[in-house]
């Protein structure tokens, strides 16, 4: 049969997520239709029917799925997966919200994290904080996945998908959105970030982050990130926060500064294209994953990248 994607998006334009997690579904060897949810989600509907590989585009308008709520969501899929062999989503919040519940009304198991397909039925994902790689084998008729998107490319545009309305599935009224509120920010979001300046505890307080971290960061174009202790010490907000329990990411440049390279953190960053990092213990874990690593003092190191960077900019 079909597999059926969950697109992530915030109904004018498509998330990043959804074309790693498409590269995934298209690994299951069975054509893929997109489900856009949403309310005035036309434009992010057009969006990925570009997507290169995809069969068709459901768009679902409703009041009810503007925000993303899971139970609206949840039961609009079950009422389309008896056409489907597979359903699969990002590993957002969105999807990681939406799609247990959807295992549980399709009494199935959902398979977490996806990080590579073997065969349809066959899947490998991150256990232990990443430290082991499992090998599952899913027997459910119909496979729940998640997708670890730091695993996969985006798949490119060229497509030329129709785009279907479907009917929404009905409102069970569990729950209200009440309001969102958005950090504002001019650096680039941290999931989807090309390059990242991550800072530790080494840091040393929440105006040393600002002092050093954030204009590096800034210099670079880059978004900044931190390490779970660097949060808990309240040197970073949450939102910052790399590693198991924070955010998975994989830019093509990670710079890890005064972060000793706990197994958590590790499990969120190592799949990093080029890892840069500097610490002053040389035996920090951090260096065993590090494509450059420099012994030194942050407070000296960082001036001295920021003012070889102003070089190159001239």
């Amino acid at each position: 049969m079909t597999t059926l994607l969950l697109a992530e998006h915030n109904n004018a334009t498509l998330n990043g997520a959804t074309a790693k997690a498409l590269t995934c579904a298209i690994a299951l060897g069975a054509p893929v239709h997109i489900l856009v949810a949403g309310k005035g989600a036309k434009a992010a509907a057009d969006a990925a029917a570009t997507l290169s590989g995809v069969e068709k585009v459901l768009l679902a308008d409703d009041d009810s799925y503007a925000h993303g709520l899971a139970e609206p969501l949840a039961d609009l899929i079950v009422s389309l997966a008896p056409g489907y062999d597979a359903i699969v989503g990002p590993s957002t919040s969105l999807a990681k919200n939406v799609l247990p519940r959807v295992a549980a009304l399709l009494d199935v198991m959902q398979v977490s994290d996806v990080m590579a397909v073997v065969a349809p039925d066959t899947f490998e994902r991150p256990i232990y904080a990443g430290n082991a790689i499992q090998t599952v084998k899913s027997t459910d008729a119909k496979k729940v996945m998640t997708v670890r998107t730091a695993s996969f490319s985006a798949t490119g545009e060229g497509g030329s998908a129709a785009v279907e309305s479907v009917a929404a599935a009905g409102n069970p009224g569990i729950s209200t959105f009440l309001e969102e509120a958005i950090s504002a920010s001019d650096r680039p979001e941290l999931t989807a970030a090309k390059i990242i300046v991550s800072g530790g505890r080494a840091v040393g307080s929440r105006e040393k982050f600002a002092e050093l971290i954030e204009p590096l960061a800034d210099a670079l174009g880059a978004a900044v990130g931190a390490s779970r202790a660097a949060v808990d010490a309240g040197y970073a907000p949450n939102d910052w926060q790399v590693g198991q329990t924070g955010k998975v990411v994989a830019p093509e440049l990670y710079i890890a500064l005064g972060i000793s390279g706990a197994i958590q953190h590790l499990a969120g960053m190592k799949d990093s294209k080029v890892i840069v990092a500097v610490n002053k213990d040389e035996e920090a874990p951090i260096f065993q994953v590090a494509d450059y690593g420099i012994v030194g003092d942050i407070n000296t190191v960082i001036p001295e990248l920021k003012a070889e960077i102003a070089k190159v900019k001239g």
